[in-house]
């Protein structure tokens, strides 16, 4: 096989939607297994739509998921310049020998004229069967078209679609698709303002950067008979890349295409970062600031249409590139289960280092004004990564034991409390502050032990020591929290708790 050479080539007209982060990833799968190369190309021609800062959020997203092109702006390579908008000259070179070769012509129909022909017919098409008719270098006399040129009036170049021909496209996923020509309209190759459409551009690259391999979405699968139609008419069928169109992702319930409004509408990230825009509309929250592990980003994306026909779930980013086949994606839509996501990410957190959990909880801590040891909040990490399923999560789930004082639940204290229990709050108090091994399975042993020889009911106790330690009855196992506050923080919370509850019922 010869080395495969694959791109990501997404538009800078906003945010990069999580389905482009997708075909990214199967992009980069591929080009690994295979020691070839990932190339980022940024498709900006359509300079209406384009959005300052988006390439910027494109090349972050790639690199906060841990797919570094190989090639690509900012990245060097030999196949350069990257952005299509750079490579102006490239694509008039290239549909000038269209031109020559008879495959493409010249189009004079303004907006207005074409907008005319279509309120008349809505079904109109800009094909062999109407170009006759319309303003363009076939129709014209060759003297009208030369004075046309000379007067710089504008105009557009289009594909000149060939007779009943039958353009077959091999494709990856779905097999052999078949197109005839007579249902393919004249595509504009190159606009008014000189600047290339898609088609033109989408080819042209391709061949330049000798692409072998087209990873792209479901959607560009009806322009791909135009796609080989260019292929044939600059004579590069022989180099014509392998096609694979991806299947969609749908909305979580399944019905329809999932949009960046979905988002919004379920509270959900469907963006890889959070994205500001022009307005709260258009403003998004990210996978990553919704605290997710990149790592288990890309594990749910994989699953998302691709299946390693095997029982496993959870795979890194080398185990992917080792199992992949473009060959194993599916054709049908994938689901987007944001609860299945939710548990990659809880089994990522699982399976973390504690001071790699402590260094990305921090910057949370920070935005509170609290400042914790590194010894604290790694062991506060590993104390409560079993509860939570995102970053965030660990303040949500364990905030008591980080802030100096806490405050206590009036009903869980009411409902516990009894002023018949000073004693022996009073003395287990003691007894913990005694001990001298202040670890959660002696401390356990030791303090069962003692309340069993004082004939007190453990219940009646231990559950009063949650609530000291914790303001409420939730936490991680009484004892476990011991350890990690330490004997001295454990000992003035439990007498401060004494001192509420016995001033909150008389």
């Amino acid at each position: 096989m010869d080395a495969i050479r694959v791109r990501f080539a997404p538009s800078p007209t906003g945010a990069l939607h999580i389905g482009g982060v997708r075909t990214a990833l199967y992009n980069y799968l591929l080009a690994r297994k295979h020691n070839g190369t990932f190339i980022l190309r940024i498709e900006d021609t359509d300079q209406n739509r384009f959005v300052p800062g988006a390439e910027e959020y494109i090349i972050e997203s790639l690199l906060w998921c841990g797919l570094k092109p190989d090639e690509g702006p900012g990245f060097g390579g030999e196949y350069g310049p990257y952005r299509q908008s750079d490579r102006k000259e490239i694509y008039q070179a290239q549909v000038a020998e269209l031109l020559r070769t008879g495959h493409a012509y010249y189009a004079f129909d303004t907006t207005e004229e074409l907008e005319a022909r279509r309120e008349k017919d809505p079904n109109f098409k800009y094909d062999a069967s109407v170009r006759m008719e319309l303003k363009n270098s076939l129709s014209l006399p060759s003297g009208e078209l030369q004075n046309l040129l000379d007067q710089g009036v504008p105009y557009t170049v289009r594909l000149k679609v060939p007779d009943n021909q039958d353009v077959v496209v091999e494709d990856l996923i779905r097999g052999q698709v078949h197109f005839q020509s007579q249902e393919l309209d004249d595509k504009v190759l190159l606009k008014a303002d000189g600047m290339p459409t898609y088609h033109l551009a989408n080819i042209v690259d391709d061949h330049l950067m000798r692409i072998t391999h087209v990873i792209r979405g479901e959607e560009w699968l009806p322009s791909t008979g135009h796609h080989v139609l260019l292929y044939r008419a600059f004579g590069w069928e022989d180099t014509m890349p392998v096609f694979a169109h991806l299947p969609l992702i749908l909305k979580p319930d399944g019905k329809g295409k999932l949009s960046k409004r979905d988002g919004t509408r379920l509270g959900i990230p469907v963006f890889p970062l959070s994205w500001k825009g022009e307005s709260a509309e258009d403003s998004f929250t990210g996978f990553r600031e919704f605290g997710f592990d990149p790592r288990a980003v890309l594990n749910f994306l994989a699953l998302l249409g691709w299946n390693s026909g095997t029982e496993q779930e959870l795979f890194s980013l080398e185990e992917l590139t080792q199992a992949f086949s473009v060959e194993k994606i599916g054709k049908g839509g994938a689901r987007f289960d944001f609860d299945k996501a939710k548990w990659f990410n809880h089994q990522y957190i699982q399976t973390s280092p504690n001071d790699a959990l402590a260094r990305e909880f921090r910057p949370y801590l920070e935005t509170k004004g609290l400042n914790i040891s590194d010894a604290f909040l790694q062991k506060y990490c590993g104390l409560l990564k079993d509860r939570v399923h995102f970053l965030p999560e660990f303040w949500d789930a364990g905030h008591y034991l980080l802030e100096p004082a806490v405050a206590f639940d009036p009903e869980a204290v009411s409902k516990k409390w009894r002023p018949d229990l000073v004693p022996a709050m009073e003395g287990v108090i003691s007894f913990i502050r005694d001990q001298a091994a202040f670890e959660a399975g002696p401390l356990h042993d030791a303090v069962t032990q003692w309340l069993k020889d004082q004939q007190i009911k453990p219940g009646d106790i231990l559950t009063l020591l949650r609530i000291a330690l914790t303001g409420a009855m939730k936490g991680p196992g009484v004892f476990d929290m011991m350890e990690l506050l330490g004997k001295e923080a454990s000992v003035q919370r439990l007498e401060r708790a004494l001192d509420h509850f016995k001033n909150s019922v008389s």
